[in-house]
């Protein structure tokens, strides 16, 4: 080899193995400081690709779960409140079935009719007021009267849907619990001396259908004991079994809706941990690798830097021929 003074190989050779051991040095340090070993697409752009799209998924993931869990909220509120109505119009019934019995006077009947019209008069707040986030669950004002979509997937297909019917959130006043009836019309215009009722949902009709319920009617100004046959307070307990059946079926299809709810809310639950996992494979550093590398490149450019001197140092020994 000859022996040159323009141009030192040897230190340029040391020179690019310096550079390489300092970069790799340098990719150990970033990969064990940010926990990552794919940091930039030029670290690994297929990983790079699949890391981002899971990411995203896994975030989108934790949206749905939190969209299932309103969901669920919104349901356990939802049934809360068919509780308290169902309580209210069972003890309607018991009130109604006592006052069926020919043993009470008209007072008696009075006082039991007090207690039915307070239990309509809060069936119907209760059922105006019962709201989540704003959302009217069981009014006839209620904006779900399409039915409501539980948003528990990550894309737009129904797979990632759960949809509940309409019929869940029905107006659960007391007209819409006893309005359909029409059986039931004519025992409470009976009830009300022959005035039809405009609307269940005020004083009169609370008044009407509370009378009813418990076997009374007008007569003139006098309130009395209602004697015709087939307008007694025994008459009116179908209607009542079927508000019971109307909101025992609203309780079940919405308990159904809720055991699905927890059943999405479980799925996202495992596929956020599986990708997580996979995420962690192919993302996450090996730190006990890297501390490793570490060394190596650490040692090599220490090594590099040492006989770099003694690479520059060279072409100092043609001035011996000199």
């Amino acid at each position: 080899m000859a022996l040159v003074i323009r141009t030192n190989m040897e230190s340029l050779i040391v020179q690019h193995n310096l550079t390489a051991a300092t970069n790799a040095l340098n990719t150990s340090i970033e990969r064990m400081t940010t926990g990552f070993k794919i940091n930039t697409a030029s670290d690994n752009a297929a990983g790079f690709s699949i890391a981002n799209s899971w990411v995203t998924k896994i975030g989108s993931l934790d949206v749905a779960s939190e969209n299932a869990a309103m969901g669920n909220d919104l349901l356990s509120t939802t049934t809360e409140n068919y509780g308290l109505l169902m309580t209210h119009v069972q003890r309607i019934r018991d009130l109604t079935e006592q006052a069926a019995n020919g043993t009470y006077g008209s007072t008696s009947l009075k006082a039991i009719q007090a207690e039915i019209k307070a239990r309509l008069e809060e069936i119907s707040r209760v059922a105006a007021n019962a709201e989540y986030n704003g959302i009217k669950l069981m009014s006839a004002n209620s904006t779900l009267s399409s039915g409501l979509d539980l948003q528990v997937g990550i894309d737009a297909t129904a797979d990632s849907r759960i949809t509940l019917d309409s019929s869940l959130f029905a107006d659960a006043s007391v007209k819409g619990l006893f309005g359909s009836y029409s059986g039931l019309t004519p025992i409470i215009t009976a009830a009300n001396d022959g005035t039809p009722v405009s609307d269940l949902n005020t004083d009169e009709g609370y008044t009407a259908l509370s009378m009813a319920f418990s076997g009374l009617k007008k007569d003139g100004t006098k309130v009395v004991i209602q004697k015709d046959t087939g307008k007694q307070a025994k008459d009116t307990l179908t209607y009542l079994d079927q508000a019971i059946s109307d909101l025992s079926s609203r309780e079940t299809s919405i308990g159904a809706a809720q055991n699905r709810v927890s059943s999405a809310i479980e799925a996202i639950g495992v596929r956020s941990t599986n990708l997580t996992s996979s995420l962690s494979t192919i993302r996450d550093t090996d730190v006990a690798q890297e501390s490793s590398n570490y060394i190596q490149a650490q040692i090599l450019q220490q090594a590099s830097a040492t006989l770099l001197a003694t690479a520059n140092q060279a072409p100092s020994i043609a001035l011996s021929l000199l």
